[in-house]
């Protein structure tokens, strides 16, 4: 059993350092992807790290938009090419952190494969009734010009509502965005979201796909009977926030009782002191990084 871990990031050479190095084993590879606007430089010797390599085509992945489709698309590129045997593809970003031992997950994931873990919602739903407008109305986050949330209100005002363009029921929600897929799945989604073709171009003018594109996909496919309604991650929403919060050690009660595997969002300018709690009392490091 083989796990590619695919890590998106674009700051805090340090963090995913220490990430690197709590989950080293020996079933586990690392595809590192940093954003493309951010100098390589700083971050060359994480690629030395045992199993682990950067993702050559990067992309500058932009808050909301499609790019973030696109760099887990450009990663999963890379494990297929790689032609490395894997049973699971697992996304993670720099600022997750283990909240179980490394064996532990591959223990749970030995037991499991075929399977892929992802949650999803689907509409009608309080955050469905919001996202809606993701895709009946024109956004344009892919583009660095000013103006243009205001350029996407006007066009969105003109024109039609948008029509979703495929004939699926729905998946998504608040706690989509990241998952654990059998290799066989995500080689589906890539075969699927690799062309620039019209679904490209529709969700190249979405807000946020990522929390519902790859979720709709998967449950609307072959695979959907395999796909278990749970991601092991634990996120902390407050109301109305639209970021996860950062976890500090008051928070580290939660993230011991917790059966989730990984935990976000991680800040160690705000608090280190809980990934050290997390290292010395779950993971049983005695080393600090």
């Amino acid at each position: 059993m083989r796990i590619a871990n695919i890590i998106i990031f674009h700051k805090n050479e340090a963090s995913v350092d220490r990430l690197l190095k709590v989950m080293i084993h020996p079933d586990s590879d690392f595809y590192l992807h940093l954003d493309k606007k951010v100098s390589i430089e700083p971050f060359l010797h994480l690629g030395k790290m045992p199993n682990t390599y950067f993702v050559e085509n990067r992309k500058n992945a932009r808050w909301a938009g499609y790019s973030q489709v696109e760099a887990i698309i450009n990663s999963l590129d890379e494990i297929i090419k790689s032609k490395r045997p894997y049973d699971f593809v697992n996304l993670l970003s720099g600022q997750d952190y283990p909240i179980k031992p490394v064996s532990h997950i591959v223990e749970v994931l030995s037991g499991n494969i075929g399977k892929s873990f992802m949650i999803s919602e689907t509409p009608p739903s309080p955050w469905w009734n919001e996202a809606k407008a993701r895709f009946t109305k024109y956004h344009f986050s892919d583009y660095g010009f000013r103006g243009k949330y205001r350029l996407g209100d006007l066009i969105s005002n003109i024109l039609p509502e948008r029509k979703f363009p495929l004939e699926f029921q729905l998946y998504g929600g608040p706690y989509s965005a990241y998952w654990i897929l059998s290799m066989d799945a995500a080689a589906y989604l890539h075969s699927l979201l690799s062309k620039k073709d019209k679904l490209y171009w529709f969700f190249k003018h979405t807000w946020a796909p990522d929390e519902f594109l790859i979720n709709t996909i998967l449950m609307n496919s072959p695979f959907r009977n395999t796909v278990v309604n749970e991601n092991y991650h634990y996120f902390s929403w407050e109301p109305g926030q639209a970021h996860p919060s950062i976890l500090t050690v008051d928070d580290f009660p939660k993230l011991q009782k917790s059966h989730k595997f990984f935990a976000r969002k991680f800040d160690p300018a705000v608090d280190e002191k809980v990934l050290d709690l997390i290292d010395e009392q779950i993971l049983k490091i005695d080393k600090q990084f």
